[in-house]
């Protein structure tokens, strides 16, 4: 699995983990029923902490994204094309608070921003 995190991210490294794989899942990547590598192989193949995949992956497992089968490991859950969809969405909304918030610090207004999100949409 081609995982890449950054120490210089502002989000924990369990939650990069987690945040990929979701992207691979819900990209069709990686398809129901798939397996993920072991925690220890993941934890290996980043040079991290085997907590901290175990952390994102138990948050994965919270979400509906993937299940464990004792003693053989991780699994890619059946979709929920509902529960993708708002996963997607609150990805969405957190980005555009963002952009909001630095909108307005720059005194740029709703329709200037509207604007630019139509612009950057039709890949402009």
């Amino acid at each position: 699995m081609n995982i890449i995190i950054s120490n210089s991210s502002p989000l924990p490294i369990y939650t990069q983990i987690e945040n990929r794989i979701k992207e691979t899942i819900m990209s069709g990547r990686l398809a129901e029923g798939d397996m993920l590598p072991s925690m220890r192989a993941l934890a290996k193949e980043l040079h991290i902490s085997i907590i901290t995949t175990k952390r994102a992956y138990e948050e994965l497992e919270k979400g509906g994204f993937i299940v464990t089968v004792a003693g053989k490991g991780c699994f890619v859950a059946a979709k929920n094309t509902q529960l993708m969809r708002e996963s997607y969405l609150r990805q969405v909304e957190d980005s555009l608070r963002q952009a909001v918030a630095g909108a307005r610090l720059r005194n740029i207004g709703p329709e200037e921003l509207k604007e630019m999100i139509e612009i950057i949409y039709k890949g402009e």
